[in-house]
C-alpha cells in the first residue's frame, strides 16, 4: 500500500485547502496522474499520484485544511479498480476468525433492546465515526455527533448528515420519541428557537467560508496595515496628450505588435522612470536594514472571481510599451483561467492597481508587503481645468494615488515621485523617447 502525501509546494507554501478530489475510492491511477486540486495561498494546484494502482482509501474530504507531508489517500499497488466500501467491509467480516464471530453474536442476542438503545444514545461524540469535514461542520453548528443518525451503510456521519440534522430533519430517535406529536413540539420548536438566537440574526442569512486565497488576502491587507507606516499622498493627470498620442498610434500599433496599445504601458513606463529617480520606493525592510532592489519588477493588480491576485512583469525597464501590454494581457487571462503559477507571483518590486477599469474615482490603495510602495490609478473624467493663459477648458483628468511605508519613504519623496509621474504621463513624447 503506498501513501500519496501533500508535496513540498513552494518556499513559502507549508499549507493548503483540498479544493477537489479528481478521483474516487476504486478508481485506476496512473503514477504521475492528477488526484485533487489543492487551493494554496497564491495559486490553485494539482497533487499527482506517486505510484501507479487503486485508489484504496481518500483518508481527507473536499474542504480539509491539509500541510505539506500530511497524507492524504493510499494507493493499492496490486489493486484492481472498482472496489467500494461495501466490498471491503465484506472482505473485513470474512477474515474475521469465526470462534470471535460467534462470540460477537452471542453477545449482540443476550444484549436487550433497550440497553442496545441506551449505549447507542449516550456515546461519546468523540467514538461516533465521522469525516473531518463532519466534525469540523458539527462544531461550527454547535451540534452533537452522537445524536445524528448517519445515512452511510457503514455508519460513517458526512457533512450534509450534520447540515440535515441541523435542519432537524436527521437526528436520532431518543426514549421519548414514542410519546405524542402533541408533547414533542413544543421542544422542536423551542430548540428552533434556540438555533434561530445562534445565527445572531432575525433574518435570513447565508454562511459561506472564505476561500484559503480569500482568507490569505484578508490576513495580508491586516498585516500590511498593522505592521507598516502607511501613508497616501495624491494628484491629478491631465490626460489630453496621452489619449491624443494612444489615439493617433493605436492603429498602427496594434496592426505591428498585434496588441492594443493601452494606458497601463505608459504609466508602467513612468513608474519605473520615477523609481529611478526615487529608489526607496523599490525596496523593502528586513529586519533593521533597507534592501535597495536594482530590477523593476512591476506587479499589476488582477480582479478575479476568487479575489485580487497580483502578477508580476518581469523586467519592465527592459520591456518596450509592446512589450509591456502582452506581458500585462497574457497574465491577466492566465489569472481569470486559474493558469498563474508560483513563479508568475512572487518577488515583484513595486505595484500598479487601476481601479478606474471599475469606475473608480479615488481610493487608497493597501501595500503589497514587503513592498513599501503601491499606485492607484482611477477613471477619467472630463473636469473644468484652468489653463497657463487663464482660460478654462474641460480636460480629461484622473486623480493618481501613492500609498508608501513612512518608515522608509518620506513624505517629500513620496510627492515628488507621484509629480514625476504626473510630468511624465502629461509629455509622454518625452517618456517615449527615454523609454
Amino acid at each position: 500500500m503506498k501513501e500519496i502525501k501533500v508535496p513540498e509546494l513552494a518556499e513559502s507554501i507549508t499549507e493548503g485547502t483540498i479544493s477537489e478530489w479528481l478521483v474516487k475510492k476504486g478508481d485506476q491511477v496512473e503514477k504521475g496522474d492528477p488526484i485533487l486540486e489543492l487551493e494554496t495561498d497564491k495559486v490553485n494546484v494539482e497533487v499527482n499520484a506517486d505510484a501507479s494502482g487503486v485508489i484504496a482509501e481518500l483518508l481527507r474530504e473536499a474542504g480539509d485544511d491539509v500541510e505539506v507531508g500530511d497524507v492524504i489517500a493510499k494507493v493499492d499497488e496490486n489493486g484492481e479498480a472498482g472496489g467500494t466500501d461495501e466490498d471491503t467491509s465484506s472482505n473485513e467480516e470474512e477474515s474475521e476468525p469465526e470462534e470471535e464471530k460467534e462470540a460477537s453474536n452471542k453477545e449482540d442476542k443476550q444484549q436487550p433492546a433497550s440497553e442496545e438503545k441506551k449505549e447507542t444514545s449516550g456515546k461519546d461524540s468523540k467514538d461516533v465515526i465521522a469525516t473531518p469535514a463532519a466534525r469540523k461542520r458539527a462544531r461550527e453548528l454547535g451540534i452533537d455527533l452522537s445524536e445524528i443518525s448517519a445515512r452511510d451503510p457503514l455508519g460513517r456521519i458526512r457533512p450534509e448528515d450534520v447540515d440535515a440534522a441541523a435542519k432537524g430533519e436527521n437526528k436520532q430517535e431518543s426514549k421519548g420519541s414514542s410519546k405524542s406529536s402533541s408533547e414533542d413540539n413544543p421542544k422542536k420548536q423551542e430548540k428552533k428557537k434556540e438555533e434561530t438566537k445562534k445565527t445572531e440574526f432575525d433574518k435570513p442569512v447565508e454562511r459561506v467560508k472564505m476561500s484559503r486565497r480569500r482568507q490569505t488576502i484578508a490576513k495580508r491587507l491586516v498585516e500590511a496595515q498593522q505592521e507598516s507606516a502607511m501613508l497616501t499622498t495624491f494628484n491629478e493627470v491631465d490626460m489630453t496628450n496621452v489619449m491624443k498620442l494612444r489615439s493617433e498610434r493605436k492603429e498602427s500599433f496594434l496592426k505591428k505588435h498585434d496588441i492594443k496599445l493601452g494606458f497601463m504601458s505608459f504609466f508602467t513606463k513612468a513608474a519605473v522612470g520615477a523609481l529611478k529617480e526615487f529608489p526607496l520606493l523599490n525596496a523593502e525592510i528586513q529586519g533593521n536594514e533597507i534592501i535597495k532592489k536594482q530590477f523593476y519588477d512591476i506587479g499589476m493588480a488582477v480582479s478575479t472571481d476568487e479575489g485580487l491576485v497580483v502578477p508580476v512583469v518581469r523586467d519592465a525597464d527592459r520591456l518596450d510599451f509592446a512589450g509591456i501590454e502582452k506581458g500585462i494581457a497574457d497574465l491577466a487571462t492566465k489569472a481569470r483561467n486559474k493558469e498563474l503559477g508560483l513563479e508568475d507571483l512572487q518577488g515583484g518590486s513595486f505595484t500598479i492597481t487601476n481601479g478606474g477599469i471599475f469606475g473608480s474615482m479615488l481610493s487608497t490603495p493597501i501595500l503589497n508587503a514587503p513592498q513599501v510602495g503601491i499606485l492607484g490609478l482611477h477613471n477619467i473624467e472630463k473636469r473644468a481645468k484652468v489653463m497657463p493663459d487663464d482660460t478654462i477648458e474641460a480636460r480629461p483628468m484622473m486623480y493618481i494615488a501613492l500609498s508608501y511605508d513612512h518608515r522608509i519613504v518620506d513624505g517629500k519623496d513620496a510627492v515628488q515621485f507621484l509629480r514625476r509621474i504626473k510630468e511624465m504621463i502629461e509629455d509622454p513624447f518625452d517618456l517615449l523617447l527615454e523609454g
